[in-house]
């Protein structure tokens, strides 16, 4: 702790790190600086640290965003949108293997690969009992190898569950399902195992398996592991079960997204990404293509039902409101892991960003309507006039307007795809494609999605 003694106005100088023995605005004892100059150096300090990240992410890419997801492993929001950064650059995140994967994310093979320590219920005891076993011989080759080899006390069951929900077995066995069934005969094997092995009992089948060099080669190739309890053979879990345990435990999807499948098609929409939601004018409608990961029916003093919604697409995650007026035009499409297509506007208020929901549709149910024109009609001004008039009165009230027009240009041996501005939308799409057929124009009903 210091105390200024004197102060003097020297006009314009050079500023200096503190500690500086020279004369500037501020002196202290000594002839020490006290105070303004620290914001040079401050500013040089944070553009050096600019350039070496801007350069790690340009020349090591894998390494940099590896780095990049370990240090925020805690922050789901910003793991997500650092995933969706990497899906851009081009990275793929695979999910976690007991095989392969560390305590924190890593680069391997041209990948991203995730790490043990930010799975649910896996602990840092059960961490270090697996890469020791794994240290200390060869890869496991089975739930029951890898069951007889590590620290049960370490990795108890619940942890084995959650390292087969979340998909850390499938290079060994795909079928999540026939694993946690065998699990629970596997477990009692193994710990029988270990327990005669601290005793110092043997095993027949053991001796058979550690390869005598006097046994038949058949015997030799035998592996105890093989004789290991298994349940009856079972389908495997649903891929939305799959996802829905992939996401309860590592916090988002990583082997897939549910929106993955559409989000090519969905473009047609000019939906905006949940990141972008903050950039958005609040007096301008806008649609997302998102998830819904949680709905709370809300009363409000009025009496009237309302949601608050928990909403996340392939970028981020954000909250919704489905007011009164709303709300019952749509809560029946309103069920968590619903794929919606929503309308409505920004509202901004106590420093947060919310989506107000005007409408939704579910993804599966979204028409578009194509046109069909050919180079002459596409650039005849009186065919663009009879175009836009057709679709002005299918238009009719722009918010209720939600089926976008899609026009296929044919040029030679080459069909090009033009989208329709948003106030060309119309209301229904048979009626429409009534209309446009009665005036002469090829077109036709196409979902958005095949399903």
């Amino acid at each position: 702790m210091v105390k200024i003694v004197t102060r003097r106005p020297l006009g314009t100088q050079n500023v200096y790190d503190i500690g500086v023995e020279s004369d500037h605005n501020f002196v202290i004892k000594n002839g020490l600086v006290a105070s303004n100059c620290f914001n040079k150096s401050h500013s040089t300090a944070y553009g050096y640290v600019t350039y070496q990240t801007a350069y790690l992410k340009a020349n090591y890419p894998l390494e940099y965003m590896a780095a990049l997801l370990t240090a925020n492993s805690g922050d789901t929001d910003k793991v997500q949108k650092y995933i969706a950064t990497c899906t851009n650059m081009g990275i793929q995140i695979d999910p976690p293997d007991i095989n392969r994967s560390g305590v924190d994310f890593t680069p391997a093979g041209g990948k991203v690969l995730f790490g043990l320590s930010a799975v649910r219920n896996v602990g840092q005891s059960a961490i270090a009992s697996i890469l020791e076993a794994r240290e200390s011989g060869d890869e496991f080759k089975s739930l029951a190898d890898f069951c007889d080899r590590v620290d049960l006390g370490a990795v108890n069951r619940r942890t084995l569950e959650s390292l087969i929900y979340c998909g850390a077995f499938d290079k060994i066995d795909s079928n999540r399902n026939q694993l946690l069934h065998d699990l629970p005969l596997v477990y009692d094997w193994a710990q029988s195992r270990a327990k005669d092995r601290a005793t110092g009992q043997g095993n027949l089948f053991d001796l058979l398996g550690g390869g005598f060099s006097n046994i038949n080669n058949n015997n030799q190739a035998q592996n105890s592991f093989d004789i290991a309890p298994k349940a009856k053979p079972v389908p495997d879990l649903p891929p939305q079960e799959k996802l829905r345990r992939e996401k309860e435990l590592l916090g988002f999807y990583v082997s897939d997204h549910p929106l993955k499948s559409i989000r090519n098609s969905a473009r047609v929409l000019a939906p905006i990404n949940l990141s972008q939601l903050s950039d958005q004018k609040e007096d301008t409608v806008i649609c997302a293509v998102v998830m819904l990961n949680n709905v709370k029916k809300v009363i409000t003093k009025k009496g009237d039902p309302m949601a608050i919604l928990q909403i996340e697409d392939l970028t981020s995650q954000s909250e919704a409101v489905a007011f009164p007026k709303s709300y019952e035009r749509i809560s029946s499409l309103l069920q968590v892991d619903a794929r919606l297509i929503i309308w409505g506007k920004v509202d901004r208020r106590d420093d947060q960003t919310q989506f107000i929901v005007e409408d939704a549709e579910p993804v599966e149910t979204v028409q578009m309507v194509m046109v069909e024109l050919s180079t002459q009609q596409a650039a005849t001004i009186e065919e663009q006039h009879r175009l836009r008039t057709i679709l002005q009165e299918q238009s009719g009230d722009k918010e209720k307007a939600k089926v976008p027009i899609i026009g296929i240009v044919q040029a030679g041996n080459s069909r090009h795809l033009v989208r329709f501005g948003r106030q060309f939308w119309v209301q229904d799409s048979r009626s429409t494609v009534l209309a446009l057929q009665n005036a002469r124009f090829l077109a036709h009903v196409q979902p958005l999605i095949n399903t």
